[in-house]
């Protein structure tokens, strides 16, 4: 042992400073592209629900602009806001995210928001003024779901619908608009949808659940302990599902409703552990009971076609 190396015990008590990340890693860990799926396939569905065929180019370029409109810029803006109005509930819950933790100025917070706006609403004008009304009401959601004075998110039933309806339904409603006008069935699969997720957006807070309650922030797994939550969660996806169902038997779509019980029937199990063991299984839950319940979403936008 030479002169310079420190006790074993002495060692347990020393902190190694987080490594300061890349200038855009930190701008992209900001904007957590993990969220960016809900709305980039609720774009999509509502684009196929449209009717549009997408075999030519300009139709296809269309297409993936307004999936990264939604996804990585908007959801991405909405994320970034989010974190930077957390930083004080961030610092009880996750002091390493970068805002709490320092690892980011805020002047790049409020330079990656700006550029992310300027996008967004530059390439929802160029896809429609349809599209720029839909996408400027998401962002006025956002802002409401995490800025004060309003910031819906401490109450878990008007949080969740603010994000239920930006990520499902507007997204949702800004595909079809893209490439054609709207139709009634569409704007009800679509507000069905959004109600199922509603249930969605509470099995993220089951990581937090200690530090929401201390924050005040009112989560339904907060408000209501984990098991409560659960019973909640699975019953706002399956009438939700239920309701796409019998919408498309309403409207003699027999092929459709019938391959929606199907993915329907898929998740019970999936559900049944979730109630049993939510605070264990809520992220396997997340990762494999929900993709059953968006892949109803893409039959639904098929069938749709139809109606």
């Amino acid at each position: 042992m030479n002169g310079i190396e420190l006790p074993l015990q002495s060692m347990k008590n020393v902190s190694i400073p987080a490594e300061r990340p890349a200038l855009l890693a930190r701008s992209l860990t900001l904007m957590k592209p993990i969220t960016w799926f809900a709305p980039m396939w609720a774009f999509l569905c509502g684009a196929i629900a449209s009717g549009a065929a997408f075999w030519e180019f300009p139709e296809i370029g269309r297409l993936l602009l307004g999936i990264v409109m939604a996804g990585p810029i908007l959801c991405g803006v909405s994320q970034t806001l989010n974190d930077y109005f957390d930083r004080e509930i961030d610092a009880i819950n996750e002091p390493n995210r970068l805002i709490p933790a320092g690892l980011v100025s805020t002047q790049q917070v409020m330079l990656t928001i700006a550029v992310l706006l300027v996008l967004g609403l530059g390439i929802a004008l160029y896809l429609g003024l349809g599209v720029l009304i839909i996408a400027s009401v998401g962002l006025l959601l956002a802002v409401a779901y995490s800025a004060p004075p309003l910031r819906a998110k401490r109450n878990g039933w008007v949080g969740n619908t603010v994000v239920a309806i930006s990520y499902e339904g507007l997204a949702w409603l800004a595909g079809h608009v893209a490439f054609g006008s709207l139709t009634e069935a569409s704007v009800v699969v679509a507000i069905l949808y959004s109600f199922g997720a509603h249930g969605i957006m509470s099995i993220n807070d089951y990581k937090s659940i200690d530090g929401d309650r201390r924050g005040g922030i009112r989560t339904i797994p907060a408000m209501y302990g984990p098991k409560r939550a659960a019973w909640l969660i699975v019953a706002t996806m399956n009438l939700a599902q239920i309701g796409v169902i019998a919408a498309f038997l309403f409207w003699g779509q027999w092929i459709a409703a019938v391959v929606i019980v199907g993915v329907m029937l898929v998740q019970l199990p999936l559900q049944r552990r979730f109630i049993q063991q939510p605070v264990a299984y809520y992220l396997k839950f997340s990762a494999i009971g929900v993709t059953f319940y968006v892949w109803g979403m893409i039959f639904a936008a098929v069938g749709l076609r139809a109606v």
